[in-house]
Order: structure tokens, then C-alpha cells, then sequence
């Protein structure tokens, strides 16, 4: 039955060209304008790392002063040098990391190539295999390096390219700040959307060009790049607001757990500590730990920038007034064929057949109007990815939004079609076949 109602659709399909153009159009720039911001939303509101974001976390604590406390306030979102360096070396957890982003300068060897800056990460062993760096080339470096200062450096293949061309770079110099250092590793591609380890700085954009280990950049007093909360006098030590003990909150920490279930006793042994600080006299406010996945770290720090909400609610109120502008045009198409229904009626149909027929073909005109929105959708997600915005370049259509598309516009003409569905199969056949 369902390739005899088929038929009958590309039938009508035939008699009414201009009403069949005008309905696909109609649904087809609904579905555009919503899956061009549903594929946004998409986007920045995915997992980063999804085989693992469960088990990754973020580290809070609260060692500020006094000064300025209020009850239920949040802990600080970044913690001090002191205390990150006091959880690496007691290591509770499966992998754990601290870090911090800088700029540095690159003098190339290479004749031709100047000077130039380049975003860096100052960080701990463990950043690597916990965020899943590929490597192209070599390994990175061990914790045994981290102790000793090494003059060891992680670079990404975009780097590697523009001063090796692109030649395997292991145990090869690169300056950096008028500094040696040996190339140990070269990270292939590598993309996080958003870069939910540091989310200090721009949450979309390319990961860094250099990565070091968080003990030589501080023994060469290279400065760091995002945020830092400071609530004491810090000019007393020569290395400032980044001195071991300046009362200032710059650091990232963030730790693994093979299992979720070990949260609370990592929890409790930070509240442990944070309990221990206090009775030396370093930590003043009330005890405040918290730890965060992923996707909880991400909704904390609000990544989905507001003006893409409410472009998606309001691309969604467009389909929905395409779909207004849908039910007048098919109960319009569905009435003018009354005589038609009123002979199949009298030849034996149901009301239930006239209905699916009806719906039958209101979903045939929703697939081809899901035909031209992703063909709208690809228009607009081109026109997005031209806009000045650190989340352009990864606002792609993946499978997944590509049958969102087929899915979106077939429930969207079946809804437009009920009510005219309905209106036809109410249509008597007696009176139709009076007027023949």
C-alpha cells in the first residue's frame, strides 16, 4: 500500500507543481535556519573527550584570605603554585597534572624564517597521556625530566611543518627565549572543542605550539597567560605573583581516576588537606573542595555562548512558522481534491486509507524540503565558519546532525499534516459524488 500511496503523491505532486514548490521551499528554509544553529549548538556542547570525560577532574579549593568571604561563595577556580606542586608530589591519584599557558619567542635556525611568538603550555608529565596527545614523532617526557629541569620540549606537528618541513624533529634544538632546548616529541594534529583543560583562555582555537615541563619554566621565570586572583602582597619575593608561596591562584590542576567511584575519597583526602592548611595558618576561609568532570567543568565555566541559545530558539520559531504556513498550504491541497477522496471513499476506502495517504504524502514533500535544507544548512554553516568567532573552523555537519536533518524535517511534515490529514478522511463521499 505504502508505494500505492507513493504513486498517488507524485501524482498530485504533477497536477499542483507550483503549491508542491512552494511547501518544500517553505519546509526546506525551516529546517535550514534550524539545523545551521542546532549544528552550532551541536558542537559546542559535545564531549571533548568522551571516552574519558568521566573520568577526568578539576580541582578546587579555597585558600584565600578572609577579606571578602561570603558563606556558599564557589572555591577558586585555579589554585595556588604551592598547593599544586603539594598534590603532585603526594600523587593520590592515577594521573595528575598541573599547568599553566605562556607566550614564548621562536628563533628559528632555518635561513629566511624571523622571529616569531608562539602560544605555549607549561605543564607535568602526565599531560599527555591523559589528554590523549597523539605523537607523529618521538614520546613525552618523563616525570624523572619534570624533577630535574630538563631542557626538554613537546612540539605540534603545525610547528614542526614551518620549521623542520615536516622531517622527524626527535633530539633536534629549537630556542625559545634565547634558550636550547631539545625536541623530544611532535604531536600530530590534534583538536580539542572545546580546550576544556584551560579554561582560562579561549575555549575554541588551536592547541599550543610548544609544550615544556612546568619546572623549567619556572626555574627561566617565563610568565603565564589567562587569569590570576591574588589576595596578598606579593612584592616582597623577587619572583612576584608565580613565587612558590605568593598568595595567588594561577595554576590548573586537573587529575585521573581509573575508577569514578574513587571521586569521594580523592574529595575527602582534599578536604584532609585543605583542613591541615588552615591549622598551619596558610588557608583562612572554611574548608571548600570541589571536584569536576568534564561536562560538569564545562557547564561551570557556561562554554555555549548565550547569543547561540537564543539563535536556536529562534531559527526553531522560524520552522515552526514554516510549518504554520505547511498546514494552510496542504489543507488547501487536501480540500481542493474533495471529489477525488469522495470516489475513493465510495470505492471501498476507509477513512483510515484516505488518512495515510494524506500523511504519505505530506512526509514525501517533508523529505525533499529536508533535501534542500541540507543544502541551506551546508550554506549556512559555511557562512558561520567565515565569521570572526574562536569556534568557526569546528562547526562541521557529522553524520549524526546529517540524519538530525532527514529525521527533523520528517517529523516536522507529518506534524504539518495531521490536521489536514484528518480534515480529508472527514470528507463525506455522497455529497462529493452529487456535485460530479
Amino acid at each position: 500500500m505504502f508505494a500505492y500511496y507513493l504513486n498517488l503523491a507524485i501524482r498530485s505532486f504533477r497536477r499542483n507543481r507550483v503549491l508542491t514548490l512552494l511547501m518544500v521551499l517553505a519546509i526546506a528554509l525551516g529546517i535550514g535556519a534550524s539545523m545551521t544553529t542546532l549544528t552550532v549548538f551541536h558542537v559546542l556542547s559535545g564531549d571533548p573527550i568522551p571516552q574519558k570525560s568521566d573520568r577526568l577532574f578539576y580541582v578546587q579549593m579555597d585558600p584565600a584570605a578572609m577579606r571578602g568571604f561570603t558563606p556558599g561563595d564557589d572555591p577558586e577556580t585555579q589554585m595556588t603554585r604551592f598547593d599544586a606542586e603539594a598534590l603532585l608530589r603526594d600523587g593520590r591519584a592515577d594521573r595528575q597534572v598541573m599547568m599553566s599557558g605562556g607566550g614564548l619567542a621562536v628563533e628559528p635556525s632555518t635561513p629566511g624564517l624571523t622571529p616569531f611568538t608562539i602560544e605555549s603550555r607549561y605543564t607535568s608529565a602526565d599531560f599527555f597521556p591523559m589528554f590523549e596527545a597523539p605523537f607523529a614523532h618521538g614520546r613525552p617526557w618523563t616525570a624523572a625530566e619534570d624533577e630535574a629541569r630538563a631542557r626538554v620540549v613537546v612540539i605540534a606537528k603545525e610547528l614542526n611543518d614551518r620549521l623542520f618541513g615536516g622531517e622527524d624533529s626527535v633530539g633536534r634544538t629549537i630556542r625559545l627565549n634565547q634558550t636550547d632546548y631539545r625536541i623530544v616529541g611532535v604531536l600530530d594534529r590534534w583538536r580539542m572543542a572545546p580546550r576544556f583543560y584551560d579554561m582560562t583562555q579561549r575555549s575554541y582555537g588551536t592547541e599550543e605550539q610548544v609544550f615544556l615541563p612546568f619546572t623549567t619554566s619556572r626555574e627561566f621565570d617565563y610568565g603565564s597567560s589567562g587569569n590570576m586572583n591574588c589576595w596578598g602582597d606579593t612584592s616582597a619575593d623577587p619572583d612576584g605573583a608565580q613565587a612558590l608561596n605568593a598568595p595567588c591562584a594561577w595554576v590548573q590542576y586537573w587529575i585521573e581516576l581509573d575508577d569514578p567511584a574513587r571521586a569521594d575519597d580523592y574529595r575527602a583526602y582534599l578536604a584532609n588537606y585543605s583542613d591541615q592548611q588552615r591549622a598551619s595558618g596558610r588557608f583562612e576561609r572554611p574548608t571548600n573542595v570541589r571536584l569536576s568532570d568534564v561536562m560538569t567543568w564545562l557547564d561551570y565555566n557556561q562554554v555555549i555562548p548565550g547569543d547561540v541559545r537564543l539563535q536556536m530558539w529562534l531559527a526553531f520559531g522560524f520552522l515552526l512558522v514554516c510549518l504554520v504556513n505547511t498546514v494552510g498550504l496542504l489543507l488547501a491541497k487536501f480540500l481542493r481534491r474533495g471529489s477525488e477522496i469522495g470516489v475513493r471513499r465510495a470505492l471501498g476506502a476507509s477513512r483510515r486509507s484516505i488518512f495515510l495517504q494524506c500523511l504519505v504524502e505530506a512526509a514525501t514533500i517533508g523529505l525533499a524540503g529536508g533535501v534542500l535544507g541540507l543544502g541551506f544548512a551546508m550554506l549556512g554553516l559555511w557562512a558561520v565558519r567565515k565569521q570572526p568567532t574562536n569556534y568557526a573552523e569546528f562547526v562541521q555537519l557529522d553524520p549524526a546532525m546529517l540524519l538530525t536533518t532527514f529525521a527533523l524535517a520528517l517529523v516536522a511534515s507529518l506534524l504539518a499534516g495531521l490536521l489536514p490529514a484528518w480534515r480529508a478522511m472527514q470528507v463525506p463521499p455522497a455529497l462529493q459524488l452529487k456535485s460530479l
